[in-house]
């Protein structure tokens, strides 16, 4: 790749972040796609209908590979510390493997039939071939930046690895509130759930950027701060989708958290509110199973405990110390405009 397709990333005037993950897909697809097509025949098979290239058949499908928000970060913080986003691309290809990997795995565990308006792999491939493909993505993650030439490869790699136990402990913890009675999941530890879950490949994806730049040990940390921040609001942004996003727009039925009875942040906000609704959420969730009705109810429910509110307060509330974070690693925030752009998107998606 030219340095100049890498510097097309940038965004300019009025450019907004739709536009920055058009070019970073134009830049980072081409060698995503090259990457997934080395893995061997049968699990390269599901790795292309996952990212929506191919058909369940095989057959050549035009779905895109995903939003691609993190490899638009790890580009983005590189260019906000001065660096060139060029040699960074191997970086940001990895953590979109990383990344698709802990989708592959989330819909199993989470048993959810679509992604992108289509079929989930487990539910087309079956669960062991979704699994094993799930792992090779992060094996070629991984693969990408121990061949990787730069100064940078080594750290980045190991900060990849550390990402990626974080993400499988918050997974775990994720899973093991579903098993716990309802008032007994703390809104702390959902939000420390979060943002291991969520936040920290966010964070990550932001420090190798920096790490690609050049950059130091205390701009690295700041980075990577501001990632998590954002990552927890765009994290409370979501669990609201999950409750009240449209099906049209989201690819999942309405209220699906709801109806899978997840404890998501403005859920635990409810049921630890001490308020009616609050009580009546927590009966509603001893159900074994809600109807068309009993997830409107649950919905309601979590709006009258204020929950609504909260998680709309607190994912505002997160990206102000994201903002903050970010200063501390450039003073100068017109040169992260792209982080902020990126950051700006993520929490203001439709619902």
């Amino acid at each position: 790749m030219t340095h100049a397709h890498a510097r097309a990333g940038a965004t300019t005037g009025g450019q907004g972040a739709v536009a920055l993950l058009d070019r970073t897909r134009a830049v980072v697809d081409p060698r995503l796609r090259s990457t997934v097509e080395t893995l061997p025949g049968s699990i390269r098979r599901v790795a292309m209908y996952h990212f929506g290239w191919e058909e369940a058949d095989g057959t050549p499908a035009t779905g895109q590979a995903g939003k691609a928000i993190r490899p638009a970060l790890v580009l983005a913080a590189a260019r906000a510390l001065g660096g060139d986003p060029a040699p960074a691309v191997r970086a940001a290809t990895a953590v979109e493997l990383a990344h698709n990997f802990t989708l592959l795995h989330d819909d199993i565990v989470d048993e959810d039939p679509t992604r992108r308006h289509r079929p989930t792999a487990w539910n087309v491939f079956g669960v062991p071939d979704a699994l094993m493909t799930g792992d090779a993505m992060l094996a070629l993650a991984l693969r990408l930046l121990a061949e990787d030439g730069h100064p940078a490869s080594a750290a980045a790699s190991a900060r990849l690895a550390a990402c990626v136990i974080e993400l499988c402990a918050g997974q775990q913890a994720d899973c093991a509130f579903e098993q716990r009675p309802p008032q007994e999941v703390t809104l702390d530890e959902c939000l420390a759930m979060a943002t291991a879950k969520t936040g920290a490949l966010l964070g990550c994806s932001c420090a190798l950027g920096a790490l690609y730049a050049g950059a130091g040990e205390r701009e690295v940390a700041a980075l990577d701060a501001f990632g998590r921040e954002a990552g927890l609001a765009f994290q409370l942004i979501d669990d609201l989708i999950g409750i009240w996003g449209d099906p049209d727009r989201t690819g999942k039925p309405a209220g699906a958290d709801l109806v899978a009875h997840k404890k998501s942040l403005p859920v635990v906000a409810a049921l630890t509110s001490g308020t009616v609704a609050g009580a009546e959420l927590a009966g509603l969730y001893a159900e074994p199973a809600l109807d068309e009705a009993g997830v409107r109810a649950a919905a309601d429910a979590v709006e009258r405990a204020g929950a609504r509110d909260w998680a709309q307060t607190e994912a505002a509330d997160r990206m102000a110390r994201a903002v903050h974070e970010l200063s501390l690693a450039v003073p100068d925030l017109e040169a992260a405009g792209d982080l902020l752009a990126l950051a700006e998107f993520v929490t203001r998606r439709s619902r």
